[in-house]
């Protein structure tokens, strides 16, 4: 019983380490190319025209060639993004605070 709880042990930390090596699972950042091709992706009928990056790589603002604005977040090792209204994002001290109406979306932060 302990030699097969052993390999179980041995299997699982040697399948972890792989994971590790071949980098599956990090969260990455985004830059405002990848921002934009995402947001029009995501976003049905969102043409892109400049994007925000948040100081951390976790948040993304980018502005429509209509004037809307979509908000991207990481979600796990992913983004999501959300269509907002213009005047749903609000300049603060730490950066823009965008308030998306949606619960589970949340309110989000693109940092300075």
């Amino acid at each position: 019983m302990l030699v097969l709880l052993g390999g179980s042990l041995i299997a699982v930390l040697a399948l972890g380490g792989l994971a590790g090596l071949l980098g599956l699972g990090k969260a990455r950042g985004i830059d405002s190319a990848s921002a934009c091709a995402e947001a029009e992706a995501m976003l049905s009928g969102f043409v892109a025209h400049h994007a925000i990056i948040g100081s951390d790589g976790a948040a993304a603002l980018v502005h429509g060639s209509d004037g809307s604005v979509a908000v991207l977040k990481r979600h796990g090792v992913h983004f999501a993004a959300r269509r907002v209204a213009a005047s749903a994002v609000c300049d603060t001290a730490d950066g823009w605070r965008v308030d998306t109406g949606e619960a589970m979306f949340g309110a989000i932060l693109v940092r300075r």
